[in-house]
């Protein structure tokens, strides 16, 4: 069977039926944690699930599913309590999360991590390349060395 690990886009039908629940963690007002197993390829997950209620729409609940694929090391972390688990903070790699159209799609929070740092570098290049059209320079050699200077900012 196909790991979802594999897939862009996962339907709801499809994990609801596969992942079991192999332990709770937490079981909360809004918010439930547990470790659950694709019954069809091994692979461990750690869900995450929360209530949000939307006051502006009288109050109606909308339920939201976080699934982070985990290795047996992670599993055996969690169900020990040795190893944190709570979203947002610990939830450094991507993970499948629900939407409306009823599937699942790969988050990736790293992105959103070298977000800012890409900004900044991609406007220190910007400040490169408008001081050297300033300056007017065309030889080669100044070219070369406007171009080794972009390299190693870029590092």
């Amino acid at each position: 069977m196909e790991s979802f690990l594999n897939e862009v886009k996962v339907d709801a039908s499809n994990l609801e039926a596969r992942l079991e629940v192999v332990k709770e963690l937490l079981d909360a007002n809004h918010e439930y944690y547990s470790i659950v197993k694709d019954s069809q390829t091994g692979e461990h997950y750690l869900h995450y699930a929360y209530i949000h209620l939307n006051v502006a729409d009288a109050g109606s609940e909308e339920q939201f599913h976080h699934l982070m694929p985990i290795d047996a090391d992670d599993v055996i972390g969690f169900m020990f309590g040795e190893q944190p688990y709570t979203y947002p903070a610990n939830w450094t790699r991507a993970f499948l999360r629900n939407g409306p159209s009823g599937f699942y799609v790969w988050f990736d929070p790293d992105h959103d991590a070298n977000y800012d740092a890409n900004e900044e570098l991609g406007a220190q290049i910007a400040t490169k390349l408008r001081e050297f059209k300033q300056t007017g320079a065309t030889n080669e050699d100044e070219v070369r060395q406007l171009l080794q200077e972009l390299d190693k900012a870029g590092q």
